[in-house]
This record gives C-alpha cells, sequence and structure tokens, in this order.
C-alpha cells in the first residue's frame, strides 16, 4: 500500500504535452492512482477557468490550486481560500510593464484576464477588480533582468516563473507550496504524504516540502537540483511514469 495519500500535479510541461494535451498514458494512471483511493490534484499557475477543461477531462472531482496557490478549491467551482494581490502592487507591476514596449503582459483578477492587448477601460481603476496574480513575458534576457532585480527591490512579492522567459508574481508567502500545507489541513494529511511534480520555478517550493518532489524530464535545471526524483520528460508521459515508479 502506498504511503501518498495526494498527488499535485503541475499543468503545462508536466501533466500536458507540447500540444497542451494529456496524453491516453497519463490519463490511465491518473485514473489508476484515482482507482487506487489517491487524491489527484492539479497545481498550477493557470487561472480556474483554463484549468477546469481539463479537470472535466480527467472527470476529477478532487482538489485544485490555481494560479500558483492564489485560489484552493475543495472540488471544481467549491472555493475554499483566495489569496489577493493588493491593486497598489498591481498598479506598480503594471506600469513598469510600459517602460518595455517588447515585453509582453497579463493580470489575473477573480472573474477575468487582462492583458496588454486588452488592459481594463478608464471607467474602472486597480481598486476595482480582485487581483491574484500578474505576470511579465518577453524573450530579452536583459529587459526580463531589469524587470526581475526592479522588483525583487519592492519586497512583498513572491517571484516565480513558469517558463524561462516569464515572471510570475503573487503576494508574498502565496505558492503551490502554501496551498498544498493548506489543502493537507483540509484533508487532514501531512505533507509527507504528498506527491509534487513540475517543470518550473512556481513548483519548486512545493517539490521541496513535499514528501516525494518530482521534476520532469523538461524541468528547468534548479528545479531539478531541489527534486528528490527525475522522471522523464511531459513528451514521454513523464506522470504516467511517476504514479508507475514511485507511487502504485
Amino acid at each position: 500500500m502506498t504511503k501518498y495519500k495526494l498527488i499535485a500535479l503541475d499543468m503545462d510541461g508536466t501533466l500536458l504535452n507540447e500540444q497542451s494535451e494529456i496524453s491516453a498514458e497519463n490519463a490511465e494512471w491518473v485514473q489508476r492512482a484515482l482507482d487506487a483511493g489517491i487524491t489527484v490534484s492539479f497545481s498550477t499557475g493557470r487561472g480556474f477557468a483554463s484549468a477546469l477543461p481539463f479537470a472535466e477531462q480527467l472527470k476529477l472531482t478532487t482538489p485544485m490550486i490555481t494560479v500558483n496557490g492564489g485560489e484552493i478549491w475543495t472540488k471544481p467551482h467549491v472555493l475554499y481560500k483566495r489569496s489577493e494581490l493588493s491593486p497598489v502592487y498591481v498598479q506598480r507591476l503594471h506600469e513598469l510593464a510600459q517602460q518595455y514596449p517588447e515585453v509582453w503582459f497579463w493580470a489575473y483578477t477573480t472573474g477575468e484576464i487582462y492583458n496588454k492587448e486588452r488592459w481594463f477601460d478608464a471607467i474602472h481603476n486597480y481598486d476595482s477588480f480582485h487581483w491574484l496574480k500578474f505576470g511579465y513575458y518577453t524573450e530579452d534576457d536583459r529587459a526580463r533582468e531589469l524587470i526581475l532585480a526592479e522588483v525583487q527591490s519592492w519586497g512583498g512579492l513572491e517571484i516565480t516563473n513558469s517558463s524561462l522567459q516569464n515572471i510570475e508574481l503573487n503576494p508574498l508567502g502565496v505558492s503551490k507550496a502554501s496551498a498544498l500545507k493548506d489543502l493537507c489541513e483540509w484533508m487532514g494529511i501531512d505533507m509527507s504524504q504528498v506527491v509534487a511534480a513540475g517543470d518550473s520555478l512556481n513548483d519548486i517550493a512545493a517539490i521541496r516540502e513535499a514528501g516525494l518532489g518530482v521534476a520532469m524530464g523538461n524541468a528547468q535545471e534548479a528545479v531539478k537540483e531541489a527534486a528528490d526524483v527525475v522522471t522523464l520528460t511531459n513528451q514521454e508521459h513523464g506522470v504516467a511514469d511517476l504514479i508507475k515508479r514511485y507511487v502504485l
């Protein structure tokens, strides 16, 4: 009998392949874990709306962690906890983004995603929304380094990424790891009974603090260094591999 009670899966670069699909192999082994009585939970930087179709595809009625821990759901549509990003920070992050014309940016509210092409209109202000996360994307390394240095100097923000080209910002202390701890408390289990898998910096804290931290074969080097084990890549059904080898 496995000692693990919860498998927390990142989505992009982990459960999903490069075509943003769940392979038949991954789907089969997720189902096998569920059949064995193990809770399988998404733990993603995505917002609820873009994670939900994949939960429905797998027929999951299990908890979900979205926007890097900014929202915890005990099952789809049932919100357990939400951690909002101060509008003051969102304004500063947005103003900083506008200094770099080549940088794409986006921001999650509880209801919408705003971005460089579609920002909120003049009849609203930053305080009109409940913000969750802000992000920057650029392939210009210099611009990304300058933005990173600036936001690091402010304090008060949890700074991660979900790819080498982006920066993601949540309120300080809000991460997939903090959300997993809350979820464990709700489930009545210990972090030692959790398997956490991912590929990017927004997965590192969870990978370090879980009973078994798993880096994907395609993970960033820092993630592999933080993990207990490295599985196959997201193109090679790494989630199926980790469930087969380490859980069941």
